[in-house]
């Protein structure tokens, strides 16, 4: 089953982080943008602050962390540190919504060979 669960060593442990569907509609919200506009800023480096800490607020969040806990966190460890600390995990953690989890195989786990098709 995929779910977009991606475990990181973060701030003080070890956190699951998850952006399912309520997560990244919340996202959009929060940013007003979509979630691709959002990961799009992150990647090209046009990001605005709130891209970061709401992709990782929301995913500790979806990952199973009680939502004043992952407030406490975000701003620990986020809010109080320098942005750019933070944007490869939340790259990672929107990434990981969007496409998947890298551990998450994508497709048919061996595709047919396509001299023995024809």
């Amino acid at each position: 089953m995929r779910d977009a669960r991606i475990d990181l060593d973060w701030a003080d442990g070890t956190y699951s982080f998850r952006l399912a569907w309520g997560q990244l509609a919340e996202l959009q919200e929060a940013c007003n943008a979509g979630p691709y506009i959002v990961f799009d800023r992150l990647r090209t480096s046009t990001w605005r602050m709130e891209d970061i800490s709401n992709v990782i607020r929301l995913g500790l969040i979806g990952g199973g962390m009680a939502p004043a806990d992952a407030l406490k966190k975000t701003r620990a460890y986020v809010e109080d540190r320098p942005p750019v600390e933070s944007l490869t995990f939340a790259l990672g953690i929107l990434s990981a919504g969007l496409l998947g989890a890298p551990d998450e195989p994508l497709g048919e786990a061996e595709a047919p060979d396509q001299a023995e098709v024809q």
